[in-house]
């Protein structure tokens, strides 16, 4: 999730990552796990043609606007006849809504970045009605039918985040403001940092925000936090793009943004990889992000419809685009791709998709 202060609520996706190398030029049966298969009568046109639609969760955040940037380009490069995307402006029962719409105008597949996880499960059920597939980006459903999740592996977020700030703080407070709940992105992140902190920085206390991907909520509550705990040492941001505009604020309201190096700075992680958080870490005002790939959402949503449309199908382990296939306790596939940390040591690299958008 990202994005500069906003005044509306953002579910996520949240969630940053270096740039997947592209296999534009490679046939599909190449550019995806080496262990797909072509399903015996699998549902989709068959020869991957037809309207294909994409479903945005909003578009208030630098991360979803960089991911809606990339998904015509990644269209044409795989060969995808993609519509117009379409905003469901943070609205899960609108989110419903746009796919009914997609489907009465008779796309043959659909890509979609879950609002909810649980309330896609509606118009999932629609899609598999009609026979249409679909593919799941950044955040897994609970339950019904997709063909494959692009997401980047939630869990290794947090406790990357989590790594970080115990081995800058060693002891004392640190606060995560998390993301929603009601979504597996949200639950993921803090539950892995919650227990890395448990599991290996028991100096650290952990204090929590509640946030669901709110810029208000995120600085009203940090603000309350900060009047009662003035000596916190550390904060995890789940979703810089909503987080981190509010947070600095608030922090620089107090007297309490202190650059990296000064006496009394706050250590602070990040989630998302967009260029507002590598110019914060290059000014010395937050200390890492963990980079989620919008360019790879946008390439392998495109590259799994298209196969999913030709009645591919996929199984568990490594692809050639280093990632893993893994299959979710629900039975769904996801494709894990990787999320490095992103610190004043490689905030510079080209390979980043934050540097390579203004």
């Amino acid at each position: 999730m990202a994005g500069r202060t906003v005044r509306k609520r953002n579910r996520s996706r949240i969630v940053g990552a270096a740039a997947v190398a592209a296999c534009a030029a490679l046939v599909l049966s190449a550019c995806g796990s080496t262990k797909d298969d072509v399903a015996s009568g699998g549902k989709g046109g068959g020869d991957g043609k037809g309207k294909v639609g994409v479903i945005l969760p909003l578009l208030t955040s630098p991360f979803w606007q960089s991911y809606n940037d990339y998904v015509p380009k990644m269209a044409t490069s795989e060969g995808v006849d993609a519509l117009k995307t379409v905003n469901s402006n943070s609205d899960p029962s609108q989110q419903i809504t746009d796919i009914n719409n997609q489907l009465n105008q008779g796309v043959k597949g659909l890509v979609v970045a879950p609002l909810d996880s649980a309330a896609i499960s509606a118009g999932l059920d629609q899609a598999e009605r009609k026979g249409v597939p679909v593919v799941a980006v950044d955040v897994a459903p609970e339950k019904g039918k997709v063909a494959m999740v692009v997401r980047a592996n939630n869990v290794a977020y947090g406790e990357k985040a989590c790594d970080y700030l115990g081995q800058q703080v060693k002891t004392g407070k640190v606060v995560q403001i998390m993301g929603d709940l009601a979504s597996v992105n949200g639950r993921e992140r803090s539950q892995a940092f919650r227990d890395c902190a448990k599991k290996k920085y028991p100096g650290l206390k952990v204090l929590e925000i509640p946030a669901k991907w709110e810029s208000d909520t995120a600085a009203s509550k940090l603000d309350t936090l900060l009047n009662a705990n003035p000596d916190i040492k550390g904060i995890y941001m789940q979703a810089g793009g909503v987080y981190l505009a509010p947070t600095l604020q608030t922090l620089k309201s107090k007297g309490m943004l202190k650059k990296t190096g000064e006496k009394g700075h706050i250590a602070i992680v990040s989630n998302d990889g967009i260029p507002q958080e590598f110019a914060a870490i290059r000014k010395g005002q937050i200390d890492a992000t963990v980079s989620q790939p919008a360019d790879a959402y946008a390439k392998y949503g495109m590259y799994y419809i298209k196969a999913a449309m030709q009645g591919k199908t996929f199984k568990p382990g490594p692809t050639d685009h280093d990632s893993e296939i893994v299959k979710l306790p629900s039975g769904i596939l996801e494709d894990q791709l990787p999320a490095p940390l992103v610190t004043k040591d490689n905030v510079d690299d080209p390979k980043l998709w934050g540097n390579t958008v203004n």
